[in-house]
């Protein structure tokens, strides 16, 4: 059993959560375009599950009890990773412009 020593890599971790598809791909597609173009090396966009939960009301408090309506919400989730990450990235972060209903966490 040989083992190799493997560099070290530090990797900075961003998941993205939106309620829109469209809107995260388009966004994502703008932030790795710009990773690029700075020379940073990208994992991803890489697609998680989506999350769908579920609510179910009653349409009527008093005659119509048992007539219900089911109404679901849908959370779209993307993991970006950046390996080996420069000090310059948090200020590439700070000027770009996400749209409103994207929503990023950021783990080093």
């Amino acid at each position: 059993m040989v083992k190799t020593k493997q560099s070290e890599q530090q990797i900075v971790r961003l998941r993205f959560r939106s309620y829109d598809h469209n809107l995260l791909d388009k966004s994502l597609k703008q932030i790795v375009d710009l990773l690029q173009k700075e020379g940073i090396e990208v994992r991803g966009p890489i697609p998680l599950p989506t999350e769908i939960k579920k609510y179910t009301v009653n349409r009527s408090p008093f005659i119509y009890k048992k007539s219900m309506e089911q109404f679901e919400m849908r959370i779209h989730k993307r993991i970006l990773d950046i390996l080996n990450p420069s000090p310059r990235i948090l200020e590439l972060f700070n000027s770009l412009d996400l749209p409103a209903g994207v929503e990023v966490e950021i783990k080093v």
